[in-house]
């Protein structure tokens, strides 16, 4: 079984880079307190990094 973590978006992609909303959109976020399980790699791992400030990783899973 993969590991896995939960994400939920805590912040508004209003007046923020469009690279920011990007990544959000990647992730599979686009409304606020919406939450996602995805599959931890380092590519997702990095794309949380690069917003901490829009998600935060509620639980880890696997």
């Amino acid at each position: 079984m993969a590991k896995t973590i939960v994400v939920k978006q805590i912040g508004s992609p209003i007046r923020r880079p469009a690279v920011q909303r990007d990544t959000l959109i990647g992730l599979g976020l686009n409304k606020m307190h919406k939450t996602r399980e995805l599959e931890d790699t380092p590519a997702v791992r990095g794309m949380v990094a690069k917003i901490p400030h829009l998600v935060e990783i509620i639980e880890e899973r696997g």
